[in-house]
């Protein structure tokens, strides 16, 4: 059998050995909690209840898809070092998100909502840069447009959920800017 001949809904499944099978397994169950546990959570009124237990269970799945990520990588590592990377990336940023809110120092919110953004939008990278050669009308895109589709998304909607709680400093060009020509506090 070639390592490319087995397929699970369509998408070609590495010959890698048991390991990376019973890996694979639980990486795709994980995956799936974390896409819908994420979107409940950023979607769930931010209040203790549903946004906190989404929460909880979106960073324990990313636990088991950074660990299930971690042993595949590493049975496949000349092919899949770069998902390692943005795995780690992935759990970095939801383990962040999370020590951000649980310390709730002085600005929290500044960290928690990008961080845990930031980790959601990284699980999909990782999922469209392994598959997006595979799937239907992404397989007519670039390689590139897979590592930043989820960000060109993602970011939007990060700086919309920090606006909303007025956690984003937007600065106006005003008079008197370095470079305007202007002295601060005089009408052009």
């Amino acid at each position: 059998m070639s390592p490319l001949a087995r397929q699970l809904f369509g998408l070609p499944i590495p010959d890698a050995g048991a390991l990376f099978d019973v890996a694979l397994a639980c990486h795709i169950a994980a995956g799936l909690t974390c896409v819908l546990t994420g979107a409940l959570a950023a979607t769930a009124p931010k209040r203790p209840g549903r946004h906190a237990t989404s929460g909880r269970i979106f960073l324990s799945s990313l636990a088991v898809v950074f660990a299930s990520s971690t042993t595949m990588a590493l049975l496949r590592f000349a092919q899949d070092w770069h998902l390692l990377l943005i795995g780690t990336a992935a759990f970095g940023a939801g383990s962040l998100g999370y020590l951000a809110r649980r310390r709730r120092r002085p600005g929290w919110l500044r960290v928690h909502i990008p961080a845990m953004g930031g980790a959601y939008v990284a699980l999909f990278t990782g999922f469209y840069v392994d598959n997006g050669p595979h799937l239907p009308l992404w397989d007519r895109l670039p390689s590139l447009a897979y590592w930043l589709l989820p960000s060109m998304v993602g970011v939007p909607l990060i700086l919309r959920a920090l606006a909303r709680r007025r956690l984003l400093r937007v600065r106006s060009k005003s008079p008197g800017r370095p470079g305007s020509g202007m002295q601060p506090g005089r009408p052009g």
